[in-house]
């Protein structure tokens, strides 16, 4: 979504907008979304979630190039520092963006209330950066904003540019997104949802009530009157207990506070005994009781499915595999949270980032902008899963393997000492030997390092290694020389990163996997396997796709490519490269 498509997401409260009426905006509506946010689990878990993901980002202050990528300042630029104070720095802009999720998810907008901090001598010393909802914030009569914080009122004037501003007034931004139909109005998943939750709200209160229902839930038992049991012991001879004082002080023996017998036994009835011959039970339960539970299940996932998040996200992803979950979390970040964020980096480009460098005379100010990144959360999102892969293919360490998936080297496996081989007399029978108990023996396959050596099927190399190591370094190469160009490398570093072995740039600087693909970094490397694989007998299209996923494998994991490696490679089953 492009800058031009979010002019209308941001406003700053200014004479204008004091003057506009209240009525000129149908705001009705967020009352009850945010009574849905409140009673409503899955409503909740929607705004939190997305409040969550939005969190996980990073600002930096940025500008657009002619590819539309957006190119990081430098470090020392006016924009970057501007940037780094929003909110008092990477953990307040964490809480911040986190804040706003909710906010964009339920009501649709929300409001960023920039209130100076004064010192003793008066003058401005920080800002305190507050994320407010619309029931905090309410214009009280023309020119008057009323923001509530921490229970106090606090009145906030409209900005007017053509006259002298108060360096210490606080400042309101109001943040939305815009309804298609009306730009002025704020839109949300929730709104399109309210006559649905109110569905739902109905649904879960005929679930409650069939719950409660002592009739519904226990029926009545019917006993002919006059029924007596026989006598208790302890009781006179001819005592006789009556069967309502049996059956009541059963359920209250069996059950005590805080539930009543009342609630968990059938309601007892005696009748005249010729209008029944037995004890009968009768039940009271409807084919709704069974239907109601498949509405609400219904009802649920047609919310889901409204969210504009992918609906495994709120419906679970138990039926899926670590890469249909991760793909399903990633496509959550890029159609929930970006958007949102977007909106929020708009408000902080046109409110606040470029007046201050206007203030300060940047000439290019209107080129700068507040920008996301969120290569952080989709990176740790699969991360445990690429460091398991690098692992099984020889490229890091077990050591690593258990850093990246959350271990440590407590949890390492106890190496059994080697073995003195046995000549075929001296060999014991199995049945004989004890295997000591503190003795673990590794899993098949793990080190603690990556193995010198290879199987013994490869210890003598295959004629091609040369040369498909050669195609691995050179596409590694044109990579680094590609990448120290593109916004992973920031400006600031393209110096120092020019003096780095290209082939080795991506260890330094992270890249996206779908980034590989969006900045061409390999594209052209493999133009001449065809040829080599020909050459040495290999089928062409099995090695370039085990060359492309391998440089891809690297790329993603930050791992330098090593000759050693070069054999694994070779012995991709398509390849079946036997030892020469």
């Amino acid at each position: 979504m492009g800058l031009r498509q979010l002019v209308s997401a941001a406003a700053r409260y200014s004479v204008k907008v004091a003057k506009r009426k209240s009525g000129n905006v149908d705001s009705g509506w967020q009352e009850d979304a945010w009574k849905n946010f409140k009673t409503v689990p899955e409503v909740r878990f929607a705004g939190t979630w997305v409040g969550s993901a939005m969190g996980g980002a990073t600002l930096i202050a940025g500008r657009r190039t002619d590819a539309g990528a957006i190119e990081p300042a430098p470090d020392d630029h006016l924009a970057s520092q501007i940037v780094r104070e929003i909110a008092g720095g990477p953990d307040g802009q964490s809480a911040m963006l986190e804040d706003f999720g909710p906010q964009l998810v339920v009501a649709g907008e929300g409001w960023l209330i920039i209130r100076p901090v004064i010192d003793e001598t008066g003058e401005v010393d920080s800002y305190e950066w507050l994320v407010r909802s619309t029931r905090e914030v309410s214009q009280k009569g023309a020119g008057k904003l009323v923001a509530e914080i921490d229970g106090e009122e606090v009145q906030i004037p409209p900005y007017d540019p053509d006259a002298d501003q108060d360096p210490t007034a606080p400042i309101a931004i109001r943040v939305w997104k815009p309804s298609p139909d009306r730009h002025i109005e704020a839109d949300s998943p929730v709104r399109s949802s309210l006559g649905l939750l109110e569905e739902l709200q109905l649904l879960n209160a005929a679930v409650a009530a069939i719950a409660r229902s002592r009739i519904t839930g226990r029926g009545v038992l019917l006993v002919p009157k006059g029924t007596r049991f026989p006598t208790a012991p302890g009781q006179a001879g001819n005592a006789q207990d009556d069967v309502l004082e049996v059956f009541l002080e059963v359920a209250s023996t069996a059950i005590r506070e805080p539930d009543s017998a009342a609630a968990t036994v059938p309601i007892i009835l005696e009748v005249a005994a010729e209008t029944i011959s037995d004890i009968k039970w009768l039940s009271f339960e409807s084919n709704f009781d069974e239907l109601a539970l498949k509405l609400r299940e219904e009802a649920i996932r047609r919310f889901a499915n409204g969210l504009e998040i992918p609906a495994e996200i709120l419906l679970g992803l138990a039926d899926a595999n670590h890469w249909s979950a991760w793909a399903i979390s990633a496509e959550a970040v890029r159609v929930g949270a970006v958007p949102r964020l977007q909106l929020v980096c708009h408000a902080l480009t046109t409110r606040w980032l470029r007046p201050l460098l206007k203030d300060a005379e940047v000439e290019d100010a209107d080129d700068w902008l507040v920008w996301y990144d969120t290569s952080q959360l989709r990176v740790q999102a699969n991360r445990p899963q690429t460091a398991l892969e690098a692992f099984n293919a020889g490229l890091i360490s077990a050591t690593a393997a258990r850093r990246e998936t959350g271990f440590d080297e407590t949890d390492a496996p106890e190496a059994r000492a080697p073995e003195t081989p046995n000549t075929p007399e001296d060999t014991p029978d199995p049945a004989d030997e004890e295997t000591p108990s503190d003795v673990t023996a590794l899993p098949v396959g793990e080190t603690t390092s990556i193995p010198d050596t290879l199987p013994a099927a490869a210890v003598v190399p295959h004629p091609s290694l040369d040369a498909v190591d050669g195609l691995i370094w050179a596409a590694l190469q044109t990579a680094g020389e590609r990448l120290r160009n593109k916004p992973a490398c920031p400006r600031s570093e393209r110096a120092r990163a020019r003096d780095i072995q290209p082939a080795e740039l991506h260890t330094l600087y992270p890249v996206e996997a779908d980034m590989v693909d969006g900045w061409h970094l390999l594209d052209g490397a493999w133009v001449r396997v065809p040829e080599i694989a020909r050459r040495y007998g290999l089928d062409p299209g099995c090695l370039t796709d085990v060359l492309d996923d391998y440089a891809r494998a690297l790329i993603a994991a930050r791992l330098p490519h090593t000759y050693e490696d070069t054999m694994r490679v070779l012995h991709a089953p398509c390849l079946a490269v036997e030892a020469a």
